[in-house]
């Protein structure tokens, strides 16, 4: 688990193709944005978030990590978009006594977003993202929502379109000066929302087919069962 704060801003070293999938090396340190990630603490097999992935560490050095990634990772993050030299926001797996400083993230992406308008507000940058349309029930206005690792709060809802504002420190520590019109970024919804859609199934999420059946949403029938409202 993570808790979207990022600690560092690493490049791309290298990508390589592995029979069908790839494995990406991670140079921890960006003279443009961070001293670097520490990697003292930081054991093969552990976890860290890259670019809001969760990526498993097979090899490692003081400055850069080497994780192997999945062709169900590749189709369905921005990683197989990713070149030499691309930013990628970096955060390692929280400890019991970290502070909990976002909110809780798996490192587990649900889709690309897509960002529709970007412009300066004040001090800070306003950004709209247009999110793919199944995932626009697990958003909330003022709920917490994880784009490219990062943990924000989402200002506005318009359909699945929703409205950010990153402050300077945000914009200074990350890798959104990367962000433009027509960008893709990852998106990781909170994950209470999607553990309490599959619990209202209760027993039927047993059965064959419940999933695709939880994809179609909440529906008045589905809350009638779940006991959320009353049978006439």
């Amino acid at each position: 688990m993570f808790t979207g704060i990022i600690e560092s801003v690493g490049l791309v070293r290298a990508i390589t193709p592995q029979g069908g999938d790839v494995r990406v090396t991670i140079q921890t340190a960006n003279s443009q944005k961070s001293a670097g990630l520490s990697m003292g603490d930081v054991h093969l097999g552990d976890s860290i978030a890259t670019n809001g992935i969760c990526l498993t560490v097979i090899d490692m050095a003081a400055d850069y990590f080497v994780a192997d990634v999945s062709s169900e990772t590749l189709r369905r993050t921005t990683l197989g978009q990713w070149k030499t030299g691309t930013q990628v926001n970096l955060e390692k797996a929280l400890l019991p006594t970290t502070r909990l400083g976002g909110h809780l993230v798996s490192g587990h992406v649900d889709g690309l977003g897509e960002v529709i308008v970007h412009r300066q507000d004040a001090r800070s940058l306003y950004y709209e993202v247009r999110a793919p349309r199944e995932l626009a029930r697990y958003l909330a206005e003022k709920g917490s929502i994880t784009v490219d690792g990062i943990s924000l709060t989402i200002n506005h809802l318009n359909g699945a379109v929703l409205s950010l504002n990153l402050v300077p420190h945000t914009a200074k520590h990350t890798n959104i000066d990367d962000w433009k019109v027509g960008s893709l970024v990852n998106l990781e919804v909170d994950v209470l929302a999607r553990y309490l859609e599959r619990l209202m199934l209760g027993d039927r999420a047993a059965d064959t087919g419940s999933y695709s059946e939880s994809r179609q949403g909440v529906t008045l029938a589905l809350l009638q069962e779940s006991g959320f409202l009353n049978r006439r």
